[in-house]
């Protein structure tokens, strides 16, 4: 197994462990790709759930760009919606986990297929 074999695992421990949710391990693993090459920046495969300025990255970036959402309150409220069921304590919040929690929030899986 390779190194992001080895993240999608890890990833998928976290939804089973922290966020009580069984991944679809395909979408998952298209949602992990699609995250390039900041899976394996330490810094970047997180998300800083504290900092306002990277939730405002995360809605613009990823639900408005990606997803194709339309700015709204319901992107602020299905993000923090995502903070707590990866839970306010747990300080590392994986990228990929976390943008995989908002794909099914919206039921976006179409754009990964």
């Amino acid at each position: 197994m390779g190194k992001r074999d080895d993240l999608i695992e890890q990833y998928a421990e976290d939804l089973r462990g922290k966020c009580g949710v069984e991944p679809d391990m395909d979408l998952l693993t298209k949602v992990t790709i699609g995250c390039g090459p900041a899976i394996y920046n330490a810094d970047a495969s997180t998300v800083a759930a504290s900092q306002e300025s990277e939730l405002e990255t995360v809605k613009n970036n990823f639900l408005i760009k990606k997803l194709g959402l339309s700015d709204g309150p319901e992107l602020m409220e299905a993000i923090n919606q995502a903070v707590e069921t990866y839970g306010k304590s747990e300080r590392n919040k994986y990228r990929a986990v976390f943008y995989y929690l908002l794909v099914k929030h919206f039921g976006k899986e179409a754009i990964y297929s």
